[in-house]
C-alpha cells in the first residue's frame, strides 16, 4: 500500500486480488497460505516475489490480477469493527481540514482506524497523529487494523485510550478531527488549546448534533467561518457507447463541519 515499498510482494503484505467478474478479495500473504474461492485455489507462494499488477491462475484456470491495495481498497475490504469513515468522507476531511505534511493532528475516536490511516498518510513523516479512543475494544481493533495495513505503527503516531478533552491541552494540535457523538465538549476545550489559525473538523450523522456544535462555537467565540456539508458519491457504467449512472449511489453517511480557531477579541 505504501509507494516506497519494493515492487515485489513480500510475506506479511496485503494484496488485492481481482477476478474476471470484477470481484475483489483482500489477502494478507503468508509463506504457506492459500487463497480459496469458488473458482479455485492460489497458493500465496505464487504471489510472494512477483510484482504489483501481475496476473495469476488458480488450479481451476481462473485468472486473478494482483495489486498492492490502494488505501481505498484496503478500507472497503478490511475486517470491520466499529463503523468506518468512508473514503469519500475521509478525502473531504483531509482536504477541507487542510491536513498536510508537517501537521500535528489530534483525532477522536480511532474506531476501526480507517480515517486514522488517511491522516497518517497526509501528515507524512514530518507530521504527527495522535488518535484517542474511549473504548478499549475499539482501540485494540483500530491498532490491529493499522498494523496489518502498514506493517507497524509509525513512530510519529500515538494511539491513546481515554477522552480527547483530556489531551487537547497537552498536544496543542494544528488540526482537531472529531468523529464523536458529542463533539461540542471537545470544541469548548479546543477554544483554548487548538492552535490559533488551526482547524476543527467534526464528523457527525445528524442535524441536532450539528446544531449543538454550532452553539458551542457561538458560546466560546473562538471559531470563525464554520461550514457544514455532506458528500454524495455516484459511479458510472461505461461499456462502449452505453454510458449511464449506476442505479444506486453512496448517499448520506455523515455531515462534515469545519471551522477555524481565531485569536481573542482585541476589545
Amino acid at each position: 500500500m505504501a509507494p516506497e515499498r519494493a515492487h515485489q510482494f513480500g510475506s506479511g503484505e496485503p494484496v488485492i486480488l481481482t477476478d474476471e467478474r470484477g470481484h475483489q478479495f483482500l489477502v494478507h500473504l503468508t509463506d504457506h497460505g492459500k487463497f480459496q474461492f469458488d473458482r479455485g485455489t492460489l497458493p500465496h507462494s505464487a504471489l510472494i516475489g512477483d510484482r504489483d499488477g501481475s496476473i495469476h491462475q488458480t488450479d481451476k484456470g481462473a485468472k486473478l490480477v494482483a495489486f498492492r491495495p490502494r488505501l481505498v481498497d484496503y478500507v472497503l475490504k478490511m475486517r470491520r469493527g466499529p463503523q468506518i469513515v468512508y473514503p469519500k468522507d475521509a478525502a473531504a476531511i483531509v482536504s477541507h481540514a487542510d491536513i498536510c505534511p508537517g501537521s500535528v493532528v489530534l483525532e477522536a475516536g480511532t474506531g476501526s482506524g480507517a480515517l486514522t490511516m488517511s491522516l497518517i498518510r497526509a501528515v507524512g513523516p514530518s507530521g504527527k497523529v495522535v488518535s484517542v479512543e474511549r473504548r478499549e475494544d475499539h482501540a485494540r481493533h483500530g491498532r490491529r487494523t493499522i498494523e496489518r495495513a502498514l506493517g507497524a505503527i509509525p513512530d510519529n503516531v500515538e494511539l491513546l485510550i481515554g477522552d480527547v478533552e483530556e489531551v487537547i491541552e497537552t498536544v496543542q494540535p494544528d488540526r482537531l478531527v472529531l468523529d464523536l457523538a458529542e463533539p461540542w465538549h471537545a470544541a469548548k476545550v479546543a477554544a483554548r488549546h487548538l492552535r490559533v489559525g488551526g482547524v476543527l473538523c467534526a464528523y457527525v450523522p445528524t442535524v441536532p448534533q450539528i446544531q449543538q456544535l454550532y452553539e458551542a462555537f457561538e458560546q466560546t467565540g473562538a471559531f470563525f467561518g464554520a461550514e457544514t456539508f455532506e458528500v454524495l458519491e455516484r459511479s458510472w457504467n461505461i461499456k462502449g457507447r452505453s454510458v449511464r449512472p449506476d442505479h444506486s449511489m453512496v448517499g448520506h453517511t455523515g455531515f462534515i463541519t469545519v471551522a477555524r480557531r481565531i485569536a481573542a477579541s482585541a476589545n
